[in-house]
C-alpha cells in the first residue's frame, strides 16, 4: 500500500464496502435484530481495522520502524479486502445485466410498448452468492495464516547419477529452504518443523538461502532452533536474494555491510558451512562428490535479484569429482547459466518460488500462480543427465499462510543408474 495520497485510498476503502453494504443490507433483512446487527458490526469493524492500518502506515517510516508490524499491516488489508474485491466483481456483473435490462425497457417505454412484470431490482440470489463468494477466500486465507504456514510436508524422492560413486550409492540428501524468519508467529511449530527433517536422518542437509525477509536479526530468536539441524556429513547453506539487506533502507551503506556480515555470523552460529561462490567435497571409501555453493544469482531486475554468484569460481577446482551438487537459490539460474555453461553439474538444489504459497496440487497435476513467472517452480525437473530440485519452501513471505501449497522438508535419495 502507498504511503502517498493516503486519503484516496481510505476514500477508495470506503467505496468499496458501501457498494457491499447494499447487498449485506438486502440479505440481512430477515434476520434478527441481534444477527443483522453482529454482521453489520463486523463488516463496518473490518472496514475502520483497515483503514486504521492505512493511516498508521502513511504516519509512520515502515523501513525503520517495526518492519513486522509493517508486514501485518500489508497483510491486514490484503486479507480484508482481497475477499471484498471478489464480492464486487459479483456485484458489478449483477448490475451490469440489471442496467441493460432496465435500459431496453426505458427504450421499450419510450417507443410505446406495454412493458409487464415487476420492476428491476437486484435478485437476492445473487447478493447471497456476492456475500459468500467473498467469505470464501477470507475464510481460507486466514486459515492459510492460522494452520497452513506450518503444516509441513515431507517430500522424498529418488535421483538416479549413472557417474555416483559406488561409496555413495543410496546417499540420503535432505534440503529446507526460505526460512524468512521475521514471518514467524509460533515458535513451537517451528522446533517441530525442524523436529521433522530431524527424523529423516538424512546423511548430508542443504539449506538454499533465504534466511530473513529484511535484516538479519530476524533470526535472533530462532538461532537456538535451527542449530539443531545436524547430519553425518555436515550441513551446508547459501545465501538467497533476501539475505542481503536489499528490501528496506539504510542509514548508512556500513549499516547495511555490518548486517550481511551479521548473517554470515548467524550461519556460524547454526553450525552451517555457508558457501560463498566456494565448494567443498564429500570422501567416503576413497571416492568424493563436490558441493558447489554459490551466492544469490537470480534473473530479474538486479536491485530486486541481484547476481551475487559467481558459478566459474565455485566450480574451479572440482574438475575431479564424479558428481557436482549445486546450491543455488534462484531456479531461473539453471536455464541461464547451469545448464547453458556448466554441463557436468549433476543435481542443482533451489527454493525461492515458494510455489507462490499457493495452488493446488492432486496426484499428477499441479498448478500455482507461480508457473507464469518460473518455468522450474516446484518439485524435480530433469533436462538431459541434469537435474533440478525445487524446494517450495519453509516459511512464508509477503503473506504469512499457504493455501494449497504447504511448506516442505525435502529428502533427495541418489542412487546409481
Amino acid at each position: 500500500m502507498l504511503r502517498d495520497n493516503v486519503l484516496l485510498q481510505v476514500i477508495l476503502l470506503i467505496l468499496i464496502d458501501i457498494y457491499i453494504y447494499t447487498s449485506i443490507h438486502r440479505t440481512t433483512r430477515k434476520f434478527t435484530p441481534a444477527l443483522r446487527n453482529t454482521v453489520r458490526i463486523a463488516m463496518w469493524g473490518m472496514t475502520v481495522l483497515a483503514i486504521s492500518a492505512v493511516v498508521w502506515y502513511s504516519m509512520y517510516e515502515p523501513y525503520y520502524r517495526a518492519l513486522s508490524i509493517r508486514q501485518w499491516i500489508l497483510i491486514t488489508v490484503m486479507v480484508i479486502y482481497a475477499s471484498k474485491l471478489l464480492t464486487v466483481f459479483i456485484i458489478f456483473i449483477d448490475d451490469i445485466q440489471i442496467n441493460t435490462r432496465r435500459l431496453i425497457a426505458y427504450l421499450k417505454k419510450r417507443s410505446g410498448k406495454r412493458i409487464p412484470g415487476k420492476p428491476i431490482t437486484r435478485s437476492e440470489f445473487f447478493d447471497k452468492v456476492a456475500i459468500a463468494a467473498g467469505a470464501l477466500p477470507f475464510a481460507s486465507m486466514v486459515t492459510g495464516i492460522i494452520s497452513g504456514a506450518t503444516d509441513y510436508r515431507v517430500i522424498r524422492k529418488t535421483v538416479y547419477l549413472p557417474k555416483l560413486p559406488k561409496s555413495f550409492d543410496g546417499i540420503r540428501i535432505g534440503q529446507f529452504s526460505d526460512t524468512h524468519a521475521g514471518t514467524f508467529f509460533n515458535k513451537t511449530a517451528v522446533r517441530g518443523g525442524i523436529e521433522m527433517l530431524l527424523k529423516e536422518k538424512a546423511d548430508v542437509i542443504f539449506f538454499t538461502g533465504d534466511l530473513v525477509n529484511y535484516q538479519t536479526d530476524e533470526v535472533d530468536d530462532y538461532i537456538n532452533i535451527f542449530n539443531k539441524v545436524r547430519a553425518p556429513l555436515g550441513v551446508f547453506s547459501t545465501t538467497g536474494n533476501h539475505d542481503y539487506g536489499n528490501y528496506r533502507k539504510w542509514s548508512s551503506e556500513a549499516a547495511k555491510t555490518r548486517n550481511f556480515k551479521d548473517m554470515v555470523t548467524a550461519h556460524e552460529l547454526m553450525n552451517y558451512d555457508l558457501l560463498m561462490n566456494e565448494h567443498r567435497f564429500l570422501i567416503q571409501g576413497g571416492e568424493k562428490i563436490a558441493i558447489i555453493g554459490i551466492e544469490n544469482w537470480g534473473m530479474g531486475p538486479p536491485h530486486r535479484f541481484p547476481k551475487y554468484g559467481k558459478l566459474a569460481q565455485a566450480y574451479n577446482g572440482t574438475e575431479d569429482a564424479a558428481v557436482r551438487l549445486l546450491l543455488s537459490h534462484d531456479p531461473s539460474h539453471w536455464d541461464a547459466q547451469v545448464r547453458p555453461e556448466f554441463s557436468d553439474v549433476d543435481l542443482m538444489f533451489a527454493g525461492h518460488t515458494h510455489g507462490a504459497q499457493m495452488g493446488v496440487e492432486f496426484g499428477d497435476f499441479r498448478w500455482s500462480p507461480s508457473q507464469y513467472i518460473y518455468k522450474q517452480w516446484a518439485g524435480l525437473y530433469q533436462e538431459g543427465d541434469q537435474y533440478l530440485y525445487v524446494n517450495r519452501g519453509f516459511g512464508c513471505i509477503g503473506y504469512p499462510g499457504r493455501i494449497g501449497m504447504p511448506p516442505e522438508l525435502t529428502v533427495i535419495e541418489l542412487k546409481r543408474g
